[in-house]
């Protein structure tokens, strides 16, 4: 069997699997899991077939994509012509998918209709490394954004950084509630370095940079030990989305 023939083979499974695996999601978790590791078997064999001779290296890296586009619909991903990931929603992070190192081909398409790309680029990946390729602005000026992901955490220590995705709102500053700032004048786009902490739970606040006006609080955000965390800000300060965050472990 040829490996395109392969490829189409393993991708066809994993949408069968994925298929079960959603029909016995909330009948039956056992078949749910059951299936859905067997879709994600499949993925990851698939994974593996589609780079070319030409862009291969040695080792291994992991990928997952965020969706921060406010107004953007649902969105289908495609690595090098294949469908690995569907109906992506916003503030969605899919799994962590794993790929060889070498450069790819990511196109973006409004869920379920592959005739007009809103976004493709060419991306590298480098050997061991992970990354969190993010989805941002409007439909309209959509870009793929790329985070490098420090997984590695001292035993029994906590950390975190966090990203400003939110592309009405001026700059930020991260704060402890009522008492000193993190980071100070943190912009659209940009992620803060790594933090560590020691595992706790505290109470954090966004203010507008160099001032004391609260645009969100994060009341009770926990840290776990050996864990390392990503705190995303995004919607919209005068809109809908609203302005919000959510937290992901890396």
């Amino acid at each position: 069997m040829s490996e395109k023939r392969n490829q189409t083979d393993y991708l066809q499974k994993a949408a069968m699997y994925d298929l079960l695996a959603e029909v016995y999601k909330y009948t039956n978790p056992n078949l749910h899991m059951h299936f859905y590791l067997k879709h994600y078997k499949y993925m990851n064999k698939a994974m593996n077939l589609i780079r070319s001779p030409a862009q291969d290296y040695p080792g291994n890296a992991q990928v997952r994509f965020l969706h921060t586009s406010t107004d953007s619909p649902n969105v289908d991903v495609y690595i090098n012509g294949s469908r690995i990931i569907k109906d992506l929603a916003f503030k969605h992070i899919s799994q962590n998918l794993p790929l060889k190192a070498g450069k790819y081909h990511v196109d973006i398409y409004p869920a379920g209709n592959m005739v007009d790309s809103v976004l493709n680029k060419n991306i590298l990946i480098e050997e061991g490394n992970s990354y969190t390729l993010t989805i941002i602005d409007s439909v309209k000026k959509m870009r793929l954004l790329v985070f490098l992901n420090q997984q590695e955490v001292p035993v029994n220590e906590s950390k975190v950084r966090f990203i400003h995705l939110s592309p009405d709102s001026s700059a930020l500053d991260i704060a402890v509630k009522d008492r000193d700032v993190i980071f100070p004048m943190v912009s659209y786009k940009q992620a803060t370095e790594y933090l560590g902490l020691t595992p706790m739970t505290v109470d954090l606040e966004v203010r507008t940079a160099g001032s004391k006006k609260i645009l969100l609080p994060l009341p009770k955000v926990s840290f776990k030990p050996n864990e390392s965390y990503t705190i995303i800000f995004l919607g919209l300060s005068t809109g809908v989305p609203e302005f919000q965050f959510i937290s992901i472990e890396d």
